[in-house]
């Protein structure tokens, strides 16, 4: 295990300070295959304490969708920050992360984590399962394994902050029945900014729920 140096970090106390405060922690790299800038970004995440002022106006949701993706910040172009919103009871299929890292932090409600090995013999086998509360941070990377995000409750729906690196608009999502994969994508709209009043594009999907981006019946490729 590397040796990490611990640096004085300025207070993440709004959700723009942890966009600063990321930004600074990666540089120009993202976060690579250094194991010391996951650990220091995962501690960030830790830092932020969630405040629905700070993030509200983004945590746009569809109804009849399962969950939606929206970019709040594109950071240096070597990771991205997404907030998604899940519905009552939704969940993602089981999915890779197309070999980027993957930082979730729980901004509201609750959501479990499941986490599957990687198909062998036409089957997933089901690891385990992490209930994740109100700033819980898990991590998550191909080299763990597959995974399925769901919101347990059927009365509320959950919030929470996911980081990318690099960031990715294709995937692998997995039937848990056979192990088969399919390639799947995410459809775009614009937000604003969280760091400003420009606007910049957003990924808000929800398994083709948007009819004009849906494919074809029997294509192999699908969205998340």
């Amino acid at each position: 295990m590397p040796t990490c140096t611990s640096q004085s970090a300025s207070p993440v106390k709004t959700m723009q300070d942890l966009v600063r405060s990321l930004n600074e922690a990666m540089g120009s790299g993202g976060l690579g295959d250094d194991l010391c800038t996951v650990r220091k970004v995962k501690q960030l995440m830790h830092t932020y304490a969630s405040q629905s002022d700070d993030w509200a106006q983004h945590a746009v949701y569809h109804e009849g969708t399962r969950y939606t993706r929206n970019l709040v910040d594109d950071g240096n172009g070597k990771y991205n920050l997404l907030i998604l919103v899940w519905g009552e009871g939704q969940s993602s299929p089981i999915h890779d992360h197309a070999g980027s890292h993957c930082m979730m932090k729980l901004l509201a409600g609750e959501l479990d984590e499941q986490l599957f090995a990687w198909p062998q013999d036409g089957s997933l086998e089901l690891r385990r399962t992490t209930p994740l509360r109100t700033n819980s941070v898990a991590y998550m990377h191909d080299k763990i394994g597959l995974h399925r995000i769901g919101n347990p409750s059927l009365t509320a729906r959950a919030v929470s902050l996911h980081l990318y690196s690099p960031p990715y608009n294709m995937c692998k999502t997995f039937d848990e029945s056979t192990g088969a994969a399919v390639q799947s994508i995410c459809t775009a709209q614009k937000l604003t900014n969280l760091m400003s009043s420009s606007q910049t594009y957003a990924c808000s999907a929800g398994f083709a729920a948007d009819p004009a981006m849906a494919m074809p019946q029997g294509s192999a490729i699908t969205s998340i």
